[in-house]
């Protein structure tokens, strides 16, 4: 991309993999900030529940910022959930008991675009 000055920028493809409940907050405060994104609800992980990937073109003279706008608005949480039983022989008595986990925060990767367009 060329800035104003006539230089070339550099563009970075973000991708941040966010929990469902930090998800809203995240996007408004991106959008507050000017950066365009795309929202894909997914799932998946340990849990099997909810969460949102954001996919984010953004000038690598802007990613610091971005990155803080992200660890501002995704906190990591302890959640206390039931394991799955395990596969068990008739006759066996299984007793579930609640496993601490650590949920939220966001998985970040950062990757080098080497063509960027926007038509």
């Amino acid at each position: 991309m060329t800035a104003a000055d006539g230089k070339q920028t550099a563009i970075k493809l973000v991708i941040a993999i966010v929990q469902d409940e930090d998800a809203d907050v995240l996007s408004e405060s991106l959008i507050a900030e000017k950066y365009r994104l795309t929202r894909i609800n997914t799932a998946g992980g340990l849990l099997r529940q909810g969460n949102v990937s954001f996919l984010l073109g953004v000038e690598e003279d802007r990613l610091g910022q971005l990155l803080s706008i992200i660890r501002r608005n995704c906190v990591t949480r302890t959640q206390y959930v039931n394991p799955l039983p395990p596969i068990m022989e008739p006759g066996e008595f299984y007793m579930p008991y609640p496993v601490e986990v650590q949920v939220g925060g966001a998985t970040v990767f950062v990757f080098d675009v080497e063509r960027f367009e926007r038509l």
